[in-house]
Protein backbone atom coordinates (compact mmCIF):
# COMPACT_ATOMS: atom_id res chain seq x y z
CA UNK A 1 0.00 0.00 0.00
CA UNK A 2 1.11 3.55 -0.93
CA UNK A 3 2.17 5.38 2.56
CA UNK A 4 0.98 8.49 1.02
CA UNK A 5 -2.60 7.00 0.87
CA UNK A 6 -2.73 4.58 3.88
CA UNK A 7 -5.92 4.72 5.89
CA UNK A 8 -5.71 7.10 9.01
CA UNK A 9 -6.60 3.92 11.43
CA UNK A 10 -3.71 2.03 9.68
CA UNK A 11 -1.53 4.53 10.43
CA UNK A 12 -2.72 5.23 14.23
CA UNK A 13 -2.04 1.38 15.10
CA UNK A 14 1.34 1.66 13.59
CA UNK A 15 2.09 4.58 15.91
CA UNK A 16 0.57 2.34 18.96
CA UNK A 17 2.63 -0.78 18.04
CA UNK A 18 5.95 1.47 17.50
CA UNK A 19 5.02 2.64 21.19
CA UNK A 20 4.54 -0.69 23.00
CA UNK A 21 7.78 -1.37 20.56
CA UNK A 22 9.58 0.88 22.48
CA UNK A 23 9.33 -0.88 26.14
CA UNK A 24 9.44 -4.29 25.13
CA UNK A 25 13.34 -4.65 26.30
CA UNK A 26 12.06 -3.15 29.69
CA UNK A 27 9.46 -5.89 29.77
CA UNK A 28 11.58 -8.70 29.29
CA UNK A 29 14.33 -7.67 31.47
CA UNK A 30 11.68 -6.59 34.16
CA UNK A 31 13.25 -8.30 37.38
CA UNK A 32 10.92 -6.90 39.73
CA UNK A 33 8.12 -8.03 41.57
CA UNK A 34 3.88 -7.13 40.92
CA UNK A 35 4.24 -4.83 43.85
CA UNK A 36 7.22 -2.34 42.52
CA UNK A 37 6.51 0.62 40.99
CA UNK A 38 8.10 0.03 37.63
CA UNK A 39 6.18 -2.81 37.24
CA UNK A 40 2.27 -0.77 37.73
CA UNK A 41 3.98 1.97 35.27
CA UNK A 42 4.79 -0.87 32.63
CA UNK A 43 1.30 -2.51 33.43
CA UNK A 44 -0.60 1.31 33.05
CA UNK A 45 1.14 1.93 29.75
CA UNK A 46 0.61 -1.52 28.30
CA UNK A 47 -2.83 -1.63 29.32
CA UNK A 48 -3.32 2.25 27.97
CA UNK A 49 -2.50 0.94 24.75
CA UNK A 50 -4.54 -2.27 24.49
CA UNK A 51 -7.87 0.31 25.16
CA UNK A 52 -6.29 2.59 22.39
CA UNK A 53 -6.39 -0.65 20.05
CA UNK A 54 -9.59 -1.07 20.68
CA UNK A 55 -10.74 2.61 19.95
CA UNK A 56 -9.61 2.13 16.69
CA UNK A 57 -11.94 2.31 14.06
CA UNK A 58 -11.72 -0.57 11.66
CA UNK A 59 -14.73 0.83 9.86
CA UNK A 60 -15.70 -2.91 9.01
CA UNK A 61 -12.28 -3.43 6.39
CA UNK A 62 -11.19 -6.71 7.29
CA UNK A 63 -7.37 -4.99 6.67
CA UNK A 64 -8.33 -3.01 9.54
CA UNK A 65 -9.36 -5.68 11.24
CA UNK A 66 -6.80 -7.81 10.59
CA UNK A 67 -4.61 -5.55 11.43
CA UNK A 68 -5.77 -3.82 14.94
CA UNK A 69 -6.23 -7.69 15.58
CA UNK A 70 -2.26 -8.19 14.98
CA UNK A 71 -1.76 -4.95 17.39
CA UNK A 72 -3.82 -6.63 20.20
CA UNK A 73 -2.05 -9.71 20.33
CA UNK A 74 1.54 -8.47 20.53
CA UNK A 75 0.34 -5.85 23.37
CA UNK A 76 -0.91 -8.73 25.24
CA UNK A 77 2.10 -10.66 24.71
CA UNK A 78 3.71 -8.46 26.47
CA UNK A 79 1.36 -7.93 28.95
CA UNK A 80 2.03 -11.82 30.07
CA UNK A 81 4.80 -11.64 29.49
CA UNK A 82 5.10 -8.98 32.47
CA UNK A 83 3.26 -10.87 34.55
CA UNK A 84 5.31 -14.03 33.77
CA UNK A 85 8.25 -12.47 34.98
CA UNK A 86 6.68 -11.06 38.26
CA UNK A 87 5.27 -14.18 39.13
CA UNK A 88 7.93 -16.65 37.85
CA UNK A 89 8.49 -19.47 40.80
CA UNK A 90 12.13 -19.16 40.30
CA UNK A 91 11.68 -15.02 40.76
CA UNK A 92 9.29 -16.10 43.97
CA UNK A 93 12.37 -18.31 45.43
CA UNK A 94 14.98 -15.31 44.65
CA UNK A 95 12.47 -13.09 46.98
CA UNK A 96 12.19 -15.76 49.71
CA UNK A 97 15.57 -16.12 49.63
CA UNK A 98 16.00 -12.34 50.08
CA UNK A 99 13.14 -12.18 52.82
CA UNK A 100 15.88 -14.72 55.18
CA UNK A 101 18.41 -12.66 54.39
CA UNK A 102 16.53 -9.61 55.77
CA UNK A 103 14.98 -11.70 59.08
CA UNK A 104 18.76 -12.38 59.44
CA UNK A 105 20.51 -8.75 59.44
CA UNK A 106 17.47 -7.40 61.15
CA UNK A 107 18.03 -9.95 63.80
CA UNK A 108 21.74 -10.34 64.14
CA UNK A 109 23.43 -7.03 63.03
CA UNK A 110 21.55 -4.66 65.31
CA UNK A 111 25.07 -3.61 67.07
CA UNK A 112 25.87 -2.26 63.55
CA UNK A 113 23.35 0.16 63.73
CA UNK A 114 24.91 1.88 67.33
CA UNK A 115 28.27 1.31 65.45
CA UNK A 116 29.79 -2.04 67.01
CA UNK A 117 31.29 -5.05 65.44
CA UNK A 118 30.05 -7.94 66.98
CA UNK A 119 29.12 -10.17 64.60
CA UNK A 120 28.14 -13.89 65.82
CA UNK A 121 29.53 -17.21 63.61
CA UNK A 122 25.40 -17.98 63.34
CA UNK A 123 25.40 -14.95 61.34
CA UNK A 124 28.16 -15.74 58.87
CA UNK A 125 27.41 -18.88 58.48
CA UNK A 126 23.26 -17.71 57.72
CA UNK A 127 24.41 -15.25 55.32
CA UNK A 128 27.01 -17.72 53.32
CA UNK A 129 23.61 -20.48 53.01
CA UNK A 130 21.73 -17.97 52.00
CA UNK A 131 24.69 -16.89 48.76
CA UNK A 132 25.10 -20.33 48.03
CA UNK A 133 21.27 -20.81 47.41
CA UNK A 134 20.69 -17.95 45.55
CA UNK A 135 23.70 -19.31 42.99
CA UNK A 136 21.69 -22.85 42.75
CA UNK A 137 18.36 -20.94 41.81
CA UNK A 138 17.54 -21.84 38.41
CA UNK A 139 17.60 -18.84 35.34
CA UNK A 140 16.80 -21.02 32.24
CA UNK A 141 18.58 -18.29 30.78
CA UNK A 142 15.79 -16.00 31.09
CA UNK A 143 17.17 -12.18 31.35
CA UNK A 144 15.03 -11.51 34.18
CA UNK A 145 15.80 -13.89 36.28
CA UNK A 146 19.28 -13.48 35.45
CA UNK A 147 18.87 -10.01 36.77
CA UNK A 148 16.92 -10.65 39.62
CA UNK A 149 19.32 -13.41 40.75
CA UNK A 150 22.14 -10.80 39.76
CA UNK A 151 20.77 -7.47 42.02
CA UNK A 152 19.63 -10.16 45.01
CA UNK A 153 23.43 -11.45 44.92
CA UNK A 154 25.13 -8.27 44.69
CA UNK A 155 23.35 -6.47 47.91
CA UNK A 156 23.91 -9.65 49.89
CA UNK A 157 27.41 -10.17 49.02
CA UNK A 158 28.04 -6.46 49.70
CA UNK A 159 26.57 -6.69 53.26
CA UNK A 160 28.88 -9.49 53.48
CA UNK A 161 31.42 -7.88 52.60
CA UNK A 162 30.77 -4.55 54.59
CA UNK A 163 30.64 -6.48 58.02
CA UNK A 164 34.15 -8.69 57.10
CA UNK A 165 36.07 -5.53 56.37
CA UNK A 166 34.66 -4.03 59.27
CA UNK A 167 35.64 -7.18 62.19
CA UNK A 168 39.19 -8.26 60.01
CA UNK A 169 40.22 -4.62 59.56
CA UNK A 170 40.86 -1.95 62.11
CA UNK A 171 42.02 1.82 61.58
CA UNK A 172 45.53 2.16 63.64
CA UNK A 173 44.05 2.91 66.26
CA UNK A 174 43.43 4.62 69.32
CA UNK A 175 45.88 7.52 68.96
CA UNK A 176 45.38 9.71 71.61
CA UNK A 177 43.19 12.81 71.59
CA UNK A 178 45.71 14.73 73.72
CA UNK A 179 48.67 14.09 70.40
CA UNK A 180 46.94 16.33 68.02
CA UNK A 181 43.41 18.84 68.12
CA UNK A 182 42.65 16.79 65.23
CA UNK A 183 43.00 13.35 66.67
CA UNK A 184 39.61 13.95 68.27
CA UNK A 185 37.92 15.46 65.21
CA UNK A 186 39.01 11.65 63.22
CA UNK A 187 37.79 9.96 66.27
CA UNK A 188 34.57 11.28 66.09
CA UNK A 189 33.88 11.20 62.32
CA UNK A 190 35.64 7.21 62.65
CA UNK A 191 32.26 6.31 64.96
CA UNK A 192 30.16 8.27 62.31
CA UNK A 193 31.10 6.27 59.80
CA UNK A 194 30.87 2.77 61.93
CA UNK A 195 27.08 4.23 62.24
CA UNK A 196 27.02 4.91 58.47
CA UNK A 197 27.87 0.80 58.21
CA UNK A 198 24.62 -0.32 60.06
CA UNK A 199 22.39 2.13 58.00
CA UNK A 200 24.02 1.12 54.92
CA UNK A 201 23.49 -2.45 55.40
CA UNK A 202 19.79 -1.45 56.28
CA UNK A 203 19.59 0.33 53.40
CA UNK A 204 21.23 -2.89 51.02
CA UNK A 205 18.70 -4.92 52.26
CA UNK A 206 15.92 -2.70 52.33
CA UNK A 207 15.25 -2.96 55.96
CA UNK A 208 15.38 0.76 56.75
CA UNK A 209 12.29 2.54 55.45
CA UNK A 210 13.94 6.27 57.44
CA UNK A 211 16.83 6.49 55.06
CA UNK A 212 17.88 6.95 51.61
CA UNK A 213 21.18 6.21 49.77
CA UNK A 214 21.01 10.05 48.13
CA UNK A 215 21.10 11.03 52.02
CA UNK A 216 23.67 8.84 53.05
CA UNK A 217 25.88 9.56 50.15
CA UNK A 218 26.09 13.14 50.68
CA UNK A 219 26.68 12.52 54.51
CA UNK A 220 29.23 10.42 53.38
CA UNK A 221 30.51 12.66 51.15
CA UNK A 222 30.57 15.73 54.02
CA UNK A 223 32.27 13.53 56.66
CA UNK A 224 35.35 13.15 53.42
CA UNK A 225 34.73 17.14 53.46
CA UNK A 226 35.56 17.59 56.99
CA UNK A 227 38.52 15.24 57.34
CA UNK A 228 40.09 17.47 54.16
CA UNK A 229 40.01 20.61 55.92
CA UNK A 230 41.67 19.11 59.09
CA UNK A 231 45.62 20.35 59.55
CA UNK A 232 47.27 17.66 60.34
CA UNK A 233 50.44 19.71 60.86
CA UNK A 234 52.57 17.28 58.58
CA UNK A 235 51.79 14.53 61.40
CA UNK A 236 52.44 11.13 59.36
CA UNK A 237 50.59 8.81 62.36
CA UNK A 238 47.55 11.67 62.04
CA UNK A 239 47.86 11.90 58.23
CA UNK A 240 47.83 7.67 57.63
CA UNK A 241 44.73 7.49 60.47
CA UNK A 242 42.88 10.07 58.38
CA UNK A 243 43.51 8.69 55.05
CA UNK A 244 42.71 5.12 56.35
CA UNK A 245 39.17 6.85 57.58
CA UNK A 246 39.01 8.14 54.41
CA UNK A 247 39.36 5.24 52.48
CA UNK A 248 36.42 3.45 54.68
CA UNK A 249 34.34 6.44 53.71
CA UNK A 250 34.85 5.67 49.79
CA UNK A 251 34.35 1.96 50.09
CA UNK A 252 30.51 2.79 51.77
CA UNK A 253 30.35 5.16 48.93
CA UNK A 254 30.90 2.47 46.31
CA UNK A 255 28.27 0.43 47.38
CA UNK A 256 26.30 2.69 47.26
CA UNK A 257 26.52 2.71 43.54
CA UNK A 258 25.35 -0.86 43.40
CA UNK A 259 21.85 -0.47 42.18
CA UNK A 260 22.44 1.68 39.75
CA UNK A 261 25.68 -0.06 38.58
CA UNK A 262 23.28 -3.35 38.17
CA UNK A 263 20.96 -2.12 36.31
CA UNK A 264 23.04 0.22 34.02
CA UNK A 265 25.67 -2.91 33.20
CA UNK A 266 25.18 -6.02 31.77
CA UNK A 267 27.10 -7.47 34.52
CA UNK A 268 24.11 -10.40 35.40
CA UNK A 269 24.72 -11.53 31.88
CA UNK A 270 27.81 -13.82 32.58
CA UNK A 271 27.99 -15.01 28.94
CA UNK A 272 30.13 -12.38 27.99
CA UNK A 273 32.48 -12.95 31.59
CA UNK A 274 36.13 -13.40 31.10
CA UNK A 275 36.30 -16.10 33.71
CA UNK A 276 33.23 -17.77 32.43
CA UNK A 277 34.52 -17.67 29.08
CA UNK A 278 37.66 -19.69 30.65
CA UNK A 279 35.47 -21.81 32.44
CA UNK A 280 33.60 -22.82 29.06
CA UNK A 281 36.64 -23.03 26.86
CA UNK A 282 38.14 -25.95 29.67
CA UNK A 283 34.57 -27.60 29.66
CA UNK A 284 34.69 -27.42 25.92
CA UNK A 285 38.27 -29.38 26.15
CA UNK A 286 37.27 -31.74 28.47
CA UNK A 287 34.20 -32.97 26.91
CA UNK A 288 36.23 -33.41 23.47
CA UNK A 289 38.69 -35.67 25.71
CA UNK A 290 35.53 -37.32 26.77
CA UNK A 291 34.31 -38.17 23.34
CA UNK A 292 37.53 -39.41 22.29
CA UNK A 293 37.80 -41.79 25.44
CA UNK A 294 34.57 -42.95 25.26
CA UNK A 295 34.52 -43.43 21.53
CA UNK A 296 37.95 -44.60 21.05
CA UNK A 297 38.78 -48.63 19.63
CA UNK A 298 41.71 -48.92 22.16
CA UNK A 299 40.96 -46.56 25.06
CA UNK A 300 43.85 -47.80 26.91
CA UNK A 301 46.18 -45.82 24.47
CA UNK A 302 44.74 -43.10 25.49
CA UNK A 303 44.19 -43.11 29.39
CA UNK A 304 47.83 -41.61 30.36
CA UNK A 305 47.74 -38.19 28.05
CA UNK A 306 43.94 -37.64 28.74
CA UNK A 307 44.43 -37.83 32.60
CA UNK A 308 48.10 -35.79 31.99
CA UNK A 309 45.60 -32.99 30.00
CA UNK A 310 42.49 -33.43 32.84
CA UNK A 311 45.51 -32.67 35.28
CA UNK A 312 46.49 -29.65 33.53
CA UNK A 313 42.64 -28.21 33.10
CA UNK A 314 42.05 -28.38 36.96
CA UNK A 315 45.39 -26.26 37.11
CA UNK A 316 43.78 -24.06 34.66
CA UNK A 317 40.50 -23.76 36.32
CA UNK A 318 42.43 -22.96 39.62
CA UNK A 319 43.42 -19.73 37.98
CA UNK A 320 40.21 -18.57 36.98
CA UNK A 321 39.26 -15.45 38.54
CA UNK A 322 36.15 -15.78 40.81
CA UNK A 323 35.49 -11.94 40.98
CA UNK A 324 33.55 -12.01 44.17
CA UNK A 325 30.96 -13.54 41.92
CA UNK A 326 29.31 -16.17 43.56
CA UNK A 327 27.86 -17.37 40.69
CA UNK A 328 31.27 -17.11 38.81
CA UNK A 329 32.30 -19.65 41.95
CA UNK A 330 29.24 -22.33 41.42
CA UNK A 331 30.45 -22.66 37.42
CA UNK A 332 33.96 -23.33 38.30
CA UNK A 333 32.97 -25.84 41.14
CA UNK A 334 30.68 -27.80 38.82
CA UNK A 335 33.88 -27.49 35.94
CA UNK A 336 36.09 -29.12 38.49
CA UNK A 337 33.50 -31.47 39.52
CA UNK A 338 33.62 -32.36 35.89
CA UNK A 339 36.52 -32.69 34.91
CA UNK A 340 38.04 -34.98 38.15
CA UNK A 341 34.65 -37.04 37.45
CA UNK A 342 36.33 -37.85 34.01
CA UNK A 343 39.70 -38.75 35.45
CA UNK A 344 38.05 -40.29 38.06
CA UNK A 345 36.42 -42.75 34.92
CA UNK A 346 39.94 -43.15 33.95
CA UNK A 347 41.99 -44.38 36.96
CA UNK A 348 39.08 -46.68 37.81
CA UNK A 349 39.17 -48.08 33.75
CA UNK A 350 42.99 -48.28 34.56
CA UNK A 351 42.70 -50.23 37.23
CA UNK A 352 40.11 -52.88 35.81
CA UNK A 353 42.52 -52.93 32.80
CA UNK A 354 45.69 -53.85 35.21
CA UNK A 355 43.32 -56.19 37.54
CA UNK A 356 42.71 -58.72 34.31
CA UNK A 357 46.73 -58.74 33.38
CA UNK A 358 47.66 -59.92 36.70
CA UNK A 359 44.62 -62.19 37.58
CA UNK A 360 45.07 -63.94 40.83
CA UNK A 361 43.97 -65.74 44.07
CA UNK A 362 42.02 -63.69 46.05
CA UNK A 363 39.09 -63.28 48.82
CA UNK A 364 35.83 -64.22 47.42
CA UNK A 365 34.04 -60.69 49.00
CA UNK A 366 36.76 -59.13 47.27
CA UNK A 367 36.30 -60.39 44.58
CA UNK A 368 32.62 -59.50 44.68
CA UNK A 369 33.40 -55.85 44.92
CA UNK A 370 35.99 -55.65 42.13
CA UNK A 371 32.67 -56.96 40.00
CA UNK A 372 30.67 -54.38 41.01
CA UNK A 373 33.45 -51.88 40.13
CA UNK A 374 32.89 -53.79 36.49
CA UNK A 375 29.42 -52.51 36.53
CA UNK A 376 30.28 -49.32 38.09
CA UNK A 377 32.52 -48.28 35.12
CA UNK A 378 29.99 -49.13 32.58
CA UNK A 379 27.67 -47.03 34.25
CA UNK A 380 29.99 -44.21 34.39
CA UNK A 381 30.49 -44.33 30.93
CA UNK A 382 27.02 -43.49 30.84
CA UNK A 383 26.20 -41.28 33.23
CA UNK A 384 29.05 -39.24 31.25
CA UNK A 385 27.29 -39.21 28.00
CA UNK A 386 24.04 -38.27 29.64
CA UNK A 387 22.37 -35.01 28.61
CA UNK A 388 19.04 -34.44 30.21
CA UNK A 389 16.93 -33.89 33.13
CA UNK A 390 15.20 -35.91 35.76
CA UNK A 391 11.93 -36.43 34.04
CA UNK A 392 14.02 -38.71 31.49
CA UNK A 393 13.38 -42.41 31.53
CA UNK A 394 17.20 -42.53 30.77
CA UNK A 395 17.82 -40.83 33.99
CA UNK A 396 15.67 -42.74 35.90
CA UNK A 397 16.94 -46.14 34.61
CA UNK A 398 20.57 -44.66 35.69
CA UNK A 399 19.61 -43.69 39.21
CA UNK A 400 18.01 -47.29 39.45
CA UNK A 401 21.22 -48.80 38.02
CA UNK A 402 23.52 -47.07 40.81
CA UNK A 403 21.00 -47.83 43.75
CA UNK A 404 21.38 -51.51 42.88
CA UNK A 405 24.93 -51.21 42.43
CA UNK A 406 24.54 -50.02 46.16
CA UNK A 407 22.46 -52.40 47.63
CA UNK A 408 24.56 -55.01 46.27
CA UNK A 409 28.06 -53.62 47.91
CA UNK A 410 25.97 -53.79 51.02
CA UNK A 411 25.14 -57.17 50.88
CA UNK A 412 28.47 -57.86 50.61
CA UNK A 413 30.12 -59.60 53.45
CA UNK A 414 34.09 -58.74 54.23
CA UNK A 415 34.16 -61.53 56.66
CA UNK A 416 36.46 -60.30 58.65
CA UNK A 417 39.06 -59.22 55.60
CA UNK A 418 40.53 -55.50 56.07
CA UNK A 419 41.23 -54.73 52.62
CA UNK A 420 37.79 -55.99 51.17
CA UNK A 421 36.24 -53.36 53.69
CA UNK A 422 38.62 -51.02 52.32
CA UNK A 423 37.49 -52.06 48.57
CA UNK A 424 33.83 -51.80 49.41
CA UNK A 425 34.11 -48.39 51.94
CA UNK A 426 36.19 -47.10 48.11
CA UNK A 427 33.40 -48.48 46.06
CA UNK A 428 30.17 -47.24 48.08
CA UNK A 429 32.24 -43.57 47.97
CA UNK A 430 32.37 -43.90 43.83
CA UNK A 431 28.88 -44.91 43.30
CA UNK A 432 27.54 -42.18 45.60
CA UNK A 433 29.74 -39.59 43.81
CA UNK A 434 28.41 -41.05 40.53
CA UNK A 435 24.70 -40.27 41.81
CA UNK A 436 25.92 -36.52 43.04
CA UNK A 437 27.09 -36.34 39.13
CA UNK A 438 24.58 -37.20 37.50
CA UNK A 439 22.10 -35.31 39.74
CA UNK A 440 24.36 -32.12 38.79
CA UNK A 441 24.11 -32.79 35.04
CA UNK A 442 20.42 -32.81 35.32
CA UNK A 443 19.61 -30.22 37.24
CA UNK A 444 19.44 -27.52 34.75
CA UNK A 445 21.77 -24.99 36.10
CA UNK A 446 22.66 -21.80 34.48
CA UNK A 447 24.76 -18.74 35.17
Amino acid sequence: MDMGNQHPSISRLQEIQKEVKSIEQQVIGFSGLSDDKNYKKLERFLTKQLFEIDSVDTEGKGDIQQARKRAAQETECLLKELEQNANHPHRIEIQNIFTEAQSLVKEKIVPFYSGGNCVTDEFEEGIQDIILRLTHVKTGGKISLRKARYHTLTKICAVQEIIEDCVKKQPSLPLSEDAHPSVAKINSVMCEVNKARGTLIALLMGVNNNETCRHLSCVLSGLIADLDALDVCGRTEIRNYRREVVEDINKLLKYLDLEEEADTTYAFDLGQNHSILKIEKVLKRMREIKNELLQAQNPPELYLSSKTELQGLIGQLDEVSLEKNPCIREARRRAVIEVQTLITYIDLKEALEKRKAFACEEHPSHKAVWSILGHLSEIQGEVLSFDGNRTDKNYIRLEELLTKQLLALDAVDPQGEERCKAARKQAVKLAQNILSYLDLKSDEWEY
